[in-house]
């Protein structure tokens, strides 16, 4: 028998998280049916979607949602052999039983240079995120000019070397100066620190003063305000997140985008990577081939220890992370 940790929400959050919301446990699990595996988390990651789904999909005391990559201890489905490798939905656990149709094996032939988290970030679900916003929500189209806020993240960073890949023009912001460097590293066009800059519009419009065709949005709140008026006619917003008003106790009121969106003509849609479920393992090539040509680049921020989940999720979700927040178990 396997024993297994399980970090649950022992409360539902009010406002920012805290420590005393989660709670450890021990299970022990049984032996695999048939058509069952055993698995061992290897990485496991945290993300901003987290938080807000924490309350609409979760009750007290279920085990905390997530993603990992996890390594086949034992098998009863020919799929998945023993010492092979998956990405499962198994929520924060150490050890877990999944049938196989929970599980998506690795891409074949993984290189073995590249790290396997990166089925959690630039060659997984924030990678795909990207490339589906551009691509499908946006239909980003050589020469366009893309901004994207919080664009040192997982899907930010992501999101401006793809843009460069198909001939645009990416403009990105974060928190810090180290962050905006790191942005010039990834090839970013321009990239300012939207915490110590006079005003965001003047910094907006100098990075770009003919305007945006295409704004990829992660974060909500003032900053949507103020780019909305930097679109240009006809542009597109796809929102990927809103992370400013996840941990508000006080729902955020106006402005208001309507005057924008009628006037400008511009089209805003809200997206969830899902929609393209039917895309992914063509476009999970082709995100794995642009980082062996080394035109994707990426950065990790790991935490090591499953102990430390809380505190890598609240980590996080302050913005102490350049790259995708991975723990490693």
């Amino acid at each position: 028998m396997v024993r297994a940790k399980t970090w649950t929400l022992r409360k539902h959050f009010e406002g920012f998280p805290q420590d005393s919301d989660f709670e450890l446990k021990e299970q022990e699990l049984p032996e695999p049916k048939d058509g069952e595996v055993l698995l061992e988390a290897v990485f496991l990651s945290v993300d901003p979607y987290m938080r807000p789904y924490s309350k609409v999909r979760m009750k007290e005391g279920d085990v905390m949602i997530g993603s990992q990559v996890a390594k086949v201890l034992e098998s009863k489905d020919p799929r998945f052999p023993v010492g092979s490798y998956v990405v499962s939905n198994c929520g924060w656990r150490t050890h877990s039983i999944c049938t196989g149709e929970q599980l998506e094996a690795l891409l074949s032939n993984w290189p073995e240079n590249i790290p396997k988290s990166l089925a959690l970030g630039t060659v997984g679900m924030p990678g795909l995120t990207a490339l589906y916003g551009l691509t499908e929500v946006c239909e980003m189209k050589p020469g366009d000019v893309v901004l994207v806020n919080a664009a040192a993240g997982a899907v930010g960073s992501v999101v401006g070397q793809i843009a460069k890949i198909k001939g645009c023009k990416a403009v990105g912001c974060a928190g810090s100066d180290s962050k905006v460097a790191y942005l010039k590293e990834m090839g970013f066009d321009e990239a300012f620190n939207y915490k110590t800059v006079s005003s965001l519009e003047e910094a907006l419009k100098k990075a770009s003063p003919e305007g945006y065709d295409c704004f990829f949005e992660n974060v909500g709140g003032q900053f949507s305000t103020v780019a909305l008026e930097q679109m240009k006619p006809f542009g597109r917003i796809a929102v990927c997140g809103c992370i400013s008003v996840y941990n508000d106790v006080t729902p955020q009121t106006g402005p208001y985008v309507h005057p924008q969106l009628l006037f400008k003509q511009l089209r805003m849609e809200g997206f969830l990577v899902y929609r393209w479920k039917h895309k992914n393992e063509e476009s999970l090539k082709q995100l794995m081939t642009w980082v062996k040509e080394g035109k994707l680049k990426y950065r990790e921020h790991i935490t090591a220890g499953f102990a430390n989940m809380p505190r890598a999720f609240m980590g996080m979700l302050k913005g102490e992370n350049t790259g995708k927040a991975i723990v490693k178990a």
